[in-house]
């Protein structure tokens, strides 16, 4: 059993997706050069020094393609096998972590081995993609099947996150979110993407719109309103298909708003609030009255969208001002433009759009970037890594990194189509989904997209426990993919 087990392996790597290993190769070499660049200074001592940044990602590097090469000489079936006692195990440990590590700038996310520290959370990202793949490729599971199938892929998506976000550990516990894309991916419905996008909208436009006052209501609330009744109008002759409904529905809108309109001009003092709750309450009653002489669900989806937004946009200042903790708060104004506070919350994504702006096309040079030598970017070496890459090697090296993770995504994207079973499709698109979720979040953040929220660059941030979860992650992925021919030999 033993010998075929090491045969299997060995020919693992006969079978092995050699562009994706070119690739990430490419990808850490680069990270490894792009790490001592931000933590050179003018006394430092080489590349390979094992003092310093460098050296130590070097040593982790090492490490991480020992690791690899171990994953791939393994038995392809014994992720299938034990991806739930994995996945247990993860949690497990997640939730020691919170009673053990010590406190780390806030969080308790970090266990401490001598003078190593790895963080349990870069671990759970290959275990949770097993235990979701597994779910998967049960017997007759199809996710559209029974309402059940949702709540069993929601639970392994989330303990994770509840476990991280106990750490105090919000940005490694918001990447998990990245797994719902995998479940559109395998059915879920369109309309669940839709929501979200609007649950994001609404929040933006909520809280970065605070004033002024618009019939007594938020900027921000009143647009929201406006374009709830715009989508629920939408929706009623778009996805219900039902012009009549549609056409008096936004007859109804559209003639109280110039009558409010109107009254508001008058100088009469409307209440916009109730004003926003009684017609969405008419129209939502006139399309139940309507909607009885057709398939009713998807109007109870549109009547159920509304009643839903309203809520969540009641919740937005709640949670805005009594859940997230001050500093998000603030990463959040920063991020939407409401406030600069550039010397606090706003200094590093401040310094970094200048030292990636001060590259201009081509670049400072290799180990000539002003801005990153004089430390003006905190954390220029792990979470803002990529504003040294384009303060030094310009526009064109920046695009030259995005090109080489792009080519990385599009192939794992057709290593994922061509599996056979869904185990491996799966667990193949949680590679995927967890990539693009880094990448645009990490680079958002860095140009000021985005909020502050601690997410490294995949392969380019300093770290070991980074660089390993993402190994694994993708030699996993390699093994099954190399599985492929050995059950067709």
């Amino acid at each position: 059993m033993a010998s075929k087990s090491n045969d299997a392996g060995i020919s693992a790597f006969k079978s092995i997706d050699w562009i994706t290993i070119l690739l990430y190769l490419v990808l850490v070499a680069f990270g490894a050069v792009s790490i001592y660049a931000a933590s050179y200074d003018f006394d430092n001592a080489s590349l390979f020094d094992f003092n310093e940044f460098s050296g130590k990602q070097i040593m982790w590097i090492g490490l991480s393609i020992l690791l690899g090469a171990g994953i791939m000489l393994t038995d392809y079936r014994i992720y299938k096998t034990y991806a739930y006692p994995i996945y247990i195990v993860v949690l497990l440990v997640l939730l020691v972590t919170i009673f053990i590590a010590p406190d780390t700038k806030g969080s308790h996310s970090w266990l401490k081995f001598g003078p190593v520290s790895l963080q349990p959370a870069e671990f759970g990202k290959f275990a949770t993609a097993l235990a979701l793949a597994k779910l998967f490729d049960s017997y007759n599971f199809v996710l559209n099947a029974r309402l059940s199938n949702y709540f069993q892929a929601l639970i392994i998506i989330f303990l994770p996150i509840i476990l991280i976000l106990m750490q105090r550990e919000t940005g490694s516990a918001l990447v998990y979110i990245s797994f719902i894309f995998v479940l559109y991916r395998e059915g879920m419905s369109g309309l669940v993407l839709f929501s979200v996008l609007c649950a994001v909208t609404f929040f933006v436009v909520a809280v970065k719109f605070a004033e002024p006052l618009i019939l007594g209501l938020p900027a921000g609330e009143f647009t929201v309103f406006v374009i709830i009744m715009l989508v629920y109008a939408l929706m009623l002759l778009f996805y219900c298909n039902d012009i009549i409904v549609a056409r008096n529905v936004i007859y109804g809108f559209a003639g109280s708003g110039v009558i409010v309109t109107i009254l508001a001009l008058c100088g009469v003092n409307v209440n916009g609030l109730w004003y926003f709750i009684v017609m969405l309450a008419a129209g939502i009653i006139y399309t139940a009255l309507a909607m009885f002489h057709h398939r009713i669900g998807k109007y109870l989806i549109s009547i159920g969208f509304v009643i839903t937004s309203v809520l969540f946009l009641f919740s937005v200042n709640y949670v805005f001002g009594n859940i997230l903790e001050p500093h998000q708060q603030m990463r959040i104004k920063v991020a939407l433009g409401i406030e600069e506070n550039l010397q606090g919350a706003g200094y590093n994504v401040n310094q970094s759009k200048i030292a990636i702006g001060s590259g201009g096309l081509v670049g400072k040079g290799f180990l000539n970037g002003t801005q990153t030598k004089l430390k003006y970017v905190p954390e220029q070496h792990t979470d803002f890594i990529f504003c040294t890459i384009g303060e030094e090697e310009g526009f064109i090296g920046s695009t030259a990194v995005l090109v080489l993770f792009l080519a990385l995504i599009l192939r794992l994207i057709h290593i994922a189509e061509r599996q056979r079973t869904a185990f491996e499709r799966v667990y193949a698109y949680c590679v995927v989904s967890i990539l693009i979720f880094h990448l645009g979040i990490n680079v958002g953040m860095v140009i000021g997209l985005c909020p502050v929220i601690g997410i490294p660059l995949p392969f380019f941030s300093y770290g070991g426990s980074s660089l390993w979860g993402f190994t694994i992650l993708l030699f996993i992925l390699l093994r099954l993919d190399a599985s492929r021919k050995e059950r067709m030999d």
